[in-house]
């Protein structure tokens, strides 16, 4: 059985569970002193463009979201599990102009392009520099930040992502129905489940079927490489068509294809060849 649940305020932590990536930011008044809060409303924006972006989601009165107002500069930080004690000190509603990273085992340093420090024990940072900063209606404010810099432990520049993932050891986590007790997932197990794409698999979706195909002739389709999909398409229709069928079947893509020489064999060589490009 299924029910409906009543949206609210905070429903996204009350209802709707969406754990997310915690980090502590990092800004500077205009009177030169540091804050640092944990924030977890973020998301990439704009990630194909050579400048790629942040977008942040605040509470207009935090500390944090003033200071982007009046200085446009802050950092992301990426705690590793390790640090969950002190990233929820970081939490906690000290006065204006009290640097929270003081009353941690957080070490700040110089960022590189931006003047908020950076907090060495973080694996990940991204120094960010405001682009636009929109106020809703009630009480939230949305920061989109062009990312100025990532800067990573060095051991892990060269690190595939699984063995990233690994070692960084970030956690994910999501607050109580009243914000009082907060609730993190690190590591444990990672499942990984292979989707057998090639790297150019996105070309893929650009085709567009001019036909109905069927369940096994569509399959049987996307074990062709991406690169010469469309041309796979477009001509199996038009031999399908030639032959007076109304849709595209298995036994009449095998038809095709036998036709045009593409056995499994060379099938099988074509996409060895594709994987290792």
């Amino acid at each position: 059985m299924k029910k409906e649940a009543k949206i609210r305020p905070f429903w996204y932590s009350d209802i709707w569970l969406f754990p997310k990536l915690i980090t502590i930011i990092t800004s500077m008044d205009k009177r030169g002193r540091i804050n640092a809060a944990p924030y977890s409303h973020i998301m990439q924006y704009d990630v194909m463009a050579k400048n790629p972006r942040m977008i942040v989601g605040f509470r207009q009165g935090s500390h944090t979201f003033q200071n982007i107002c009046d200085t446009k500069e802050f950092v992301v930080n990426c705690p590793s599990a390790d640090y969950l004690d002190d990233m929820m000190e970081t939490a906690r509603f000290y006065p204006e102009g009290i640097n929270e990273l003081e009353h941690t085992r957080f070490t700040m340093i110089p960022s590189l392009h931006v003047k908020p420090p950076s907090i060495k024990e973080c694996p990940q940072i991204a120094e960010c520099e405001a682009e636009e900063i929109v106020r809703l209606e009630k009480s939230s404010g949305i920061v989109i930040a062009k990312i100025k810099a990532l800067v990573f432990d060095e051991e892990l520049i060269e690190m595939g992502r699984e063995e990233r993932i690994r070692k960084m050891n970030l956690p994910i986590g999501l607050g109580d129905e009243d914000r009082q007790d907060y609730f993190h997932s690190t590591l444990g197990h990672i499942s990984m489940h292979k989707l057998g794409e090639s790297p150019d698999a996105f070309k893929g979706s650009e085709i567009r079927l001019g036909m109905t195909w069927d369940a096994d002739a569509l399959q049987a389709l996307m074990t062709i490489p991406p690169m010469v999909r469309t041309m796979v398409t477009t001509q199996t229709e038009e031999y399908a068509r030639a032959k007076g069928d109304e849709k595209v079947s298995h036994a009449r893509l095998n038809q095709f294809a036998a036709e045009q020489g593409m056995t499994p064999e060379f099938m099988e060589r074509f996409q060895k060849k594709q994987k290792s490009a």
